[in-house]
């Protein structure tokens, strides 16, 4: 007799199959540039951890002193007793550092998209987006009433024909990821905000794989573009290049940020950030004005990367983005090298079908702060050392 969990199975063995089943390594100690895995140290090479924060001395710091003297939690949201003192300065300070007139903050940067367009759409609007924005993009987009329509990734033409199409909505608004994080590519936001402004758009960019290290001042993709003053709305997160904890928010226009904290459920019914978080976000931001040489450095470890691995014959992602994909092709392949470098003492994780199209499969490495030139040469002789391990094993 057949049974539901008969039936879960089944599809579990399928995934197995087709090489498309995600283990999870278990860490044995602080998410760094070296990590303990399995009773060994290895290079970790696949971290959001842009700027290396995750365990710097001034973040803990400032996180154990938080815990002190505000507690470990809120138990509340935010309307109701869930809002300290710390909370309203993080937002303050992301507003100041983004150039932007408002900050709202969510558990997440999931929760910042899954609560904006719902609030801000209805059946008489239309919202545009790019084929390649994230997960958390595409879901919050579905939990509004507005006309959809996607264009092809950074394709101006495609935009602007949907632009058309959708001239008679109340409002149009155009969403991408300022990186999109599979490729490293970056969207073109001087051309979307010219289209915006030509077909009266508003413009919001999901900015997680670039605020902290990208443009001057680290502000982000907008800021790199010259383009703070055009973009309506600016979602982040607190877990990667800002210390890598969890926590996102959503900035922007003032009246946008007043609405979301009138009606945005995730908001309105999540938790506050726990302290700890708020505590050590403000120190990450500190950083980011204070050491500008993080920055340099992550730029270094990702043009020497590129360089060697080019000259090794390795097929890469072209760009300048510390997101580096490895292409591989084959599922099965990207995961059996990603276990033949942790051999090799590197860590990284093979990138498949649904993450990325099929036939498309990758080792998607990450570059960061915290790595030296030596750390990159290693890295580019463990793929040397393992595709010579999967050619003789092919052989």
């Amino acid at each position: 007799m057949y049974t539901i969990a008969d039936g879960l199975r089944a599809e579990l063995d399928e995934i197995r199959a087709a090489g498309l089943y995600k283990d999870e390594r278990v860490l044995e100690s602080p998410q760094s540039a070296r990590v303990g895995v399995a009773d060994a140290e290895v290079l970790n090479f696949c971290a959001n951890n842009y700027l290396g924060l995750a365990d710097h001395p001034a973040l803990l710091a400032a996180a154990e002193q938080a815990l002190s003297k505000w507690g470990f939690g809120m138990a509340s949201v935010r309307f109701i007793c869930g809002t300290q003192a710390p909370h309203k300065e993080l937002e303050r300070r992301l507003s100041q550092f983004l150039g932007t007139d408002d900050t709202i903050l969510y558990s997440s940067c999931f929760d910042a998209n899954g609560g904006l367009f719902e609030t801000l759409l209805d059946e008489r609007d239309a919202v545009i987006s790019d084929e390649l924005n994230h997960a958390s993009i595409i879901d919050g987009i579905r939990l509004c009433k507005a006309r959809r329509g996607r264009y092809r990734n950074r394709d101006m033409a495609d935009l602007e024909r949907l632009l058309q199409e959708n001239s008679d909505a109340r409002r149009k608004l155009i969403v991408t990821d300022g990186v999109f994080s599979m490729d490293g590519y970056l969207a073109p936001l001087d051309e979307i905000c010219a289209l915006a402004e030509k077909y009266q758009a508003l413009v919001v960019v999901d900015d997680s794989h670039a605020v902290g290290f990208t443009g001057p001042s680290g502000a982000g993709t907008p800021e790199l573009f010259g383009v703070t003053d055009k973009v309506d709305v600016v979602t982040g997160t607190l877990g990667k290049a800002l210390g890598g904890a969890s926590g996102g928010y959503v900035s922007g226009r003032a009246e946008i940020v007043e609405l979301l904290r009138q009606r945005s459920r995730p908001y309105l019914f999540s938790n506050s950030l726990a302290p700890s978080i708020v505590a050590a976000s403000l120190a990450a931001l500190d950083l980011v004005a204070s050491q500008p040489e993080l920055r340099q450095q992550l730029r270094d470890n990702s043009a020497l990367f590129r360089r060697r691995m080019t000259e090794e014959g390795f097929d890469l992602l072209p760009g300048e983005h510390p997101i580096i994909p490895v292409m591989i092709g084959d599922a099965a392949e990207a995961a059996r090298m990603a276990d033949l470098l942790l051999a090799e003492g590197v860590y990284v994780i093979g990138f498949s079908y649904p993450v990325v199209p099929k036939g498309k499969a990758r080792i998607r490495t990450q570059m960061s702060a915290a790595h030296t030139a030596a750390d990159v040469e290693r890295a580019v002789a463990a793929f040397v050392a393992a595709r010579a391990a999967m050619d003789s094993i092919d052989g």
